[in-house]
């Protein structure tokens, strides 16, 4: 088994885990990349103490499908054996540990454009090597997202547009810093959002269950959900949290998750704090689970949308992410920011 390379500093500490394997895939994703059920004829889906589908373990999700379809690729969802088979090698040769690190679908894009080389979104200090992040996992499909059919996310509301302009995405390396707040919650160190949808960069989930629970722990910045399975109501809406408030329970082999009251500071995937968030998690084979997430906020989409990743069950453990909101680089950032403003001034 491939040995995985931790990319942040501080991974010390491994969690001791309990594993018990898991889930089968469904005819919505294709069977070559989100995972065909293994031995479909004589694996019987494992089930906890108390009779549930048991999703117990580690998981990982590294692969390199985008999560909206490339426009090179539009009106195409799936691709042909040997397209992958050219992708995989393409993004070998390029990413053979060498140059700087590729993260999220930068990977299937350098790929899709057989690039030569690849240099990071920063591209000037502290770039990471590739070497330290975890090989990634080719599929057939075009993109992540699976409703619309499309493979995009929807287009934003007038609102939502408002909003974008008024205040664009900042390049990852702009200065603009007036305090820490003006930074990203990721970079902060408070939270890269629940559910996570990033792949290759210490995207790991510990799951574990007991009578009336499940609890996902998410290897970046630590995060921890405890969901609830007895059929208790929300919280109030004036109860808002970075990760919102999850309520589950099960549709025969599938958990199902609903998420509401959002933090207005959480701004998950660009939407507001009227988002709503349904997971499902299926587990189709002993290796793989098929998490499908359906994000739905009026107030940012024209529409819902739905995107479909394959989990794998690894033996790895989940590892420390030392992180925290006080840390150096922060503080280098805002004293970065105000030697540039001084001259700016001279």
């Amino acid at each position: 088994m491939r040995t995985r390379r931790i990319g942040f500093v501080g991974a010390l500490a491994a969690l001791v885990l309990s594993l018990v394997i898991s889930p089968p895939l469904s005819a919505q994703v294709p069977s070559h990349g989100a995972g065909a059920p293994a031995s479909a004829a004589t694996w019987v889906l494992p089930r906890t103490a108390d009779g549930q589908p048991d999703l117990q373990g580690v998981w990982a999700n590294n692969v390199a499908t985008p999560l909206q379809r490339p426009q090179a690729l539009a009106g195409k969802s799936v691709l042909t054996a040997d397209e992958v088979a050219a992708l995989k090698a393409a993004a070998a040769e390029v990413f053979n540990g060498n140059g700087d690190a590729a993260f999220g679908d930068e990977v299937f894009e350098a790929a899709l454009a057989r690039t030569k080389s690849f240099t990071s979104a920063d591209g000037k200090t502290g770039d990471y090597n590739h070497f330290w992040l975890p090989d990634r996992d080719f599929e057939n499909r075009t993109s992540l997202i699976v409703d619309p059919a499309d493979g995009r996310i929807p287009p934003l509301t007038a609102p939502a547009e408002a909003r974008r302009v008024a205040r664009p995405p900042l390049p990852f390396d702009h200065p603009f810093a007036d305090s820490w707040e003006d930074r990203s919650l990721s970079e902060r160190c408070i939270t890269f959002g629940a559910p996570r949808l990033g792949a290759g960069y210490n995207s790991y989930y510990q799951i574990i269950q007991g009578p009336g629970y499940v609890a996902i722990a998410m290897e970046t910045i630590h995060d921890a959900r405890i969901v609830p399975l007895d059929g208790r109501p929300h919280v109030s809406t004036n109860i808002q949290q970075w990760l919102g408030d999850s309520r589950g329970h099960w549709e025969g082999p599938t958990l199902v998750i609903e998420t509401q009251n959002y933090s207005p500071k959480s701004h998950l995937m660009g939407s507001t704090n009227h988002l709503r968030v349904i997971e499902r998690l299926t587990r189709v084979s002993p290796d793989t689970i098929k998490y499908e997430v359906t994000f739905d906020d009026p107030g940012t989409w024209v529409r819902p949308w739905t995107a479909v990743l394959p989990l794998k069950r690894t033996d790895e453990l989940i590892y420390e992410y030392a992180c925290h909101e006080g840390n150096s680089g922060l503080e280098g950032i805002l004293s970065g920011a105000r030697e540039k403003e001084k001259e700016a001034n001279r």
